[in-house]
């Protein structure tokens, strides 16, 4: 994950260097790269989740994405849309689930074994879709912007992660599984910020786990800050 932030900051970096020189010379207007880098890492929780799961500690998100913008005549709106990866990691405290397991709905028990982290991580490919303003015509990459969206995403991995110790040798316990998990997600999006920075928040609309397979209360819940060329 270290690698592909390096390699999508340099990307952006560019992407921002070719905005900057590119100039429309008939009204003096930026015309800005329309392809673009999206970086984002907050903070991911589940909203609605039943008093029986103990999240704690500060679940991770990281997102990128590869964006194309495309200018809405000469105002300050364009529409983008785009295709990434969206990543999400929930800690749970003294307790675990139970996936191997062949009862229809997902079980969250007390832990058996004294985990030092446990948590349960997932990882969809994601297109985004955002209207988006921008406050200043003359460079896009710098003054005030908004961008309200939605992102339609499909799951492609799901696992749960224990850590712990057995005489003294650290011990991984992991195990894949998407059985519980509702193929696709539909979150809404906000992006507010200045420059190439913003902050950020997405919203489930949709369920978590399958219908009868898990609380259908759930809803993941994003907060965080995004780099991004435009």
């Amino acid at each position: 994950m270290k690698y592909l932030f390096l390699a999508a900051f340099g990307l952006m970096l560019s992407t921002t260097a070719v905005a900057q020189s590119n100039k429309d010379k008939k009204d003096g207007f930026a015309m800005p790269s329309r392809d673009y880098v999206m970086i984002q890492i907050g903070y991911d929780t589940w909203n609605s989740a039943p008093d029986s799961i103990n999240i704690t500690g500060i679940g991770r998100a990281f997102n990128a994405y590869i964006c194309y913008d495309f200018p809405i005549q000469k105002s300050n709106f364009s529409f983008a849309a785009g295709l990434g990866i969206g990543t999400s990691n929930i800690y749970l405290k003294n307790q675990q689930v139970v996936l191997t397991d062949t009862t229809a709905f997902i079980q969250f028990v007390p832990e058996t074994q004294d985990y030092k982290k446990y948590k349960i991580s997932t990882a969809y490919v994601e297109a985004p879709f955002e209207l988006r303003f921008f406050s200043n015509k003359e460079n896009r990459n710098e003054g005030f912007k908004a961008a309200l969206g939605l992102r339609v995403g499909a799951l492609v991995g799901a696992h749960s992660k224990g850590k712990r110790t057995f005489n003294s040798k650290p011990i991984i316990e992991k195990v894949n599984t998407k059985r519980y998990l509702d193929t696709w997600r539909y979150a809404m999006t906000l992006r507010l910020g200045y420059g190439n920075f913003s902050v950020y928040g997405v919203y489930q609309l949709n369920s978590l786990f399958r219908a009868g397979s898990g609380p259908e209360s759930i809803r993941p819940l994003q907060i965080g800050i995004c780099l991004s060329g435009l």
